[in-house]
């Protein structure tokens, strides 16, 4: 097991390995201290990284290095026991990084598409911004402390239910109101007053 563990020929992989244990604690420890190396990571990551097709994933991009590292070491510990069995020692780890990197990227690749699947995309929901628009008082009257429910559409055309109160006074059923600002889980609402037709010929 000594041997195994100081043999030069697998001291790359052995690293890896390493790597991939520090990186985990690392990361395990500062997510409750506050300091993840993910965030160091990317912040000092160049921009032509942060901008590519593969980064663009569903889940913590450290993950990416973890699988890199983990599917690095396997690849060369694999081709080293390969040519064990076949030459009885093992082979130059010189000989052996490019193939076990390419190995490495090729399965990290393959893992990241397949965990991109299946785990669901981060939803936001926004509230639409209704401020400003006319809407219909659609049952009961509306009074200070007591909301009731109006019709409103947005710029799409898209009809909003929403809970409206009065700036002050009191807002009657079927009245046309205007939305003039939002308040905690309902609307504040201003009656439209009715024209007076000053303007309009006997």
């Amino acid at each position: 097991m000594t041997e195994f563990l100081l043999n030069y020929d697998l001291l790359p992989f052995h690293l890896s390995v390493l790597a991939l244990v520090l990186l985990s604690m690392a990361e395990t420890i500062g997510y409750y201290i506050g300091l993840r190396p993910s965030s160091f990571l990317a912040r000092r990551s160049p921009q032509w990284i942060k901008e590519s097709p593969l980064f663009h994933v569903k889940f913590s991009k450290i993950l990416i290095l973890v699988f890199l590292l983990l599917n690095f070491s396997v690849a060369g510990y694999f081709l080293q026991l390969i040519f064990y069995a076949s030459k009885a020692h093992f082979i130059s780890a010189f000989y052996l990084i490019v193939p076990a990197l390419i190995i490495a990227i090729f399965f990290t690749v393959f893992m990241i598409h397949c965990l991109d699947q299946v785990i669901k995309p981060q939803r936001t929901f926004q509230q639409t911004n209704l401020i400003g628009r006319l809407a219909t008082l659609s049952s009961c009257s509306a009074r200070l402390g007591s909301s009731s429910q109006a019709r409103v559409r947005d710029e799409f055309g898209q009809l909003h239910y929403v809970q409206v109160e009065p700036e002050f006074g009191e807002l009657e059923s079927r009245s046309q109101i205007i939305l003039i600002r939002f308040k905690k889980n309902h609307y504040i609402a201003k009656k439209i007053s009715t024209s007076n037709h000053l303007f309009n010929p006997d």
